[in-house]
């Protein structure tokens, strides 16, 4: 799965938005919080996304995967995960790390900034 079809995919979530917090990264959000992280449009085809609500649920993607999942920097110990866009995993299993970081975000928004679709 390239870049470019895994942020049109997140973009088609509801509520989804793309945002830029920092300078040449790119995060897609819905309501106020982060469900993906897809880095720099010039940079590696990684994924940061929710892949459970601990580390250690989080660490069966590193069992899976070890040659293209690794806890995310600064918030791996809360259950995030980079991902390879290019790598071992299927393209199946990437559409559903990004639907279960996304469900978990919404469900984690206050009411009024959950979407309504």
């Amino acid at each position: 799965m390239t870049r470019e079809e895994m942020l049109a995919y997140c973009l088609g979530k509801p509520g989804a938005w793309l945002d830029r917090p920092w300078e040449g990264d790119e995060v897609v959000k819905v309501g106020s919080r982060i469900f993906a992280f897809l880095g720099s449009p010039n940079g590696d085809a990684r994924l940061g996304v929710k892949c459970g609500p601990s580390r250690e649920l989080a660490d069966e993607w590193l069992h899976r995967f070890p040659e293209d999942a690794r806890p995310s920097p600064y918030i791996g110990r809360s259950g995030w995960n980079t991902l390879r866009l290019d790598g071992g995993i299927p393209d199946d299993e990437l559409i559903d790390a990004v639907d279960g970081s996304y469900d978990a975000v919404v469900a984690k928004l206050p009411k009024r900034e959950r979407p309504t679709a």
